[in-house]
């Protein structure tokens, strides 16, 4: 006999869950300076500067890059794990924010604070105040066995919960620390696609 027939049903989880999911906004701090130091293209990120360079033009012949460039914006997803209005989020997402506005699959709108920052984990803890918000129960990371099914619901780019799934290909997967080249955290591998 088969060892797996079928294949599972997601409707009711998304249902359950989907609520908690939320899309995150970000406007991020205005930078004084686009440059850095003698480099006129600015930062690494500096999509001026990546112009240029992909042509090859010299750096001693392109004028300082204007300073006081307008605060950029961003977005991702998070889901709340109180009813009170904590919620988790990817910390990239958040870090350098100056304004945080998180909206419900039903429209409600709420503006949130940082109250902590993990970049080993990429995770942030933010909160908005509310009451009777929907949530997500944290599960148990040690029960969890490499082939099951795993789904994620995200909010990408405002779209309200786009559901995908997959499978956990293992777990305590360790991953270097890009600044030490030591194992920092172990994490969930999984090829369930996060849109």
């Amino acid at each position: 006999a088969p060892l797996v027939r079928g294949l599972p049903d997601f409707t009711g989880l998304v249902a359950a869950v989907g609520p908690a999911v939320v899309n995150v906004k970000v406007v991020e701090r205005a930078s004084n300076t686009r440059t850095s130091g003698n480099n006129p293209f600015g930062g690494e990120d500096d999509a001026l500067g990546d112009f240029f360079r992909r042509f090859g033009i010299p750096r001693d012949s392109i004028p300082n890059i204007p300073r006081n460039a307008p605060p950029r914006q961003g977005e991702g997803s998070g889901f709340f794990v109180t009813s009170d209005g904590y919620l988790l989020t990817n910390a990239h997402v958040v870090d350098n924010a100056s304004k945080i506005t998180i909206t419900l699959t039903d429209r409600r709108e709420f503006t949130a604070k940082v109250i902590g920052i993990d970049e080993a984990t990429d995770v942030a803890v933010l909160k908005v105040d509310g009451s009777n918000l929907p949530t997500v129960r944290l599960g148990d990371p040690a029960r969890l066995r490499a082939g099951e099914w795993v789904v994620a619901i995200g909010s990408p780019f405002g779209f309200d919960n786009s559901v995908t799934a997959g499978i956990v290909s293992a777990t305590a997967r360790p991953v270097p620390n890009a600044s030490s080249q030591t194992n920092y955290v172990n994490f969930i591998q999984s090829d369930v696609a996060v849109n």
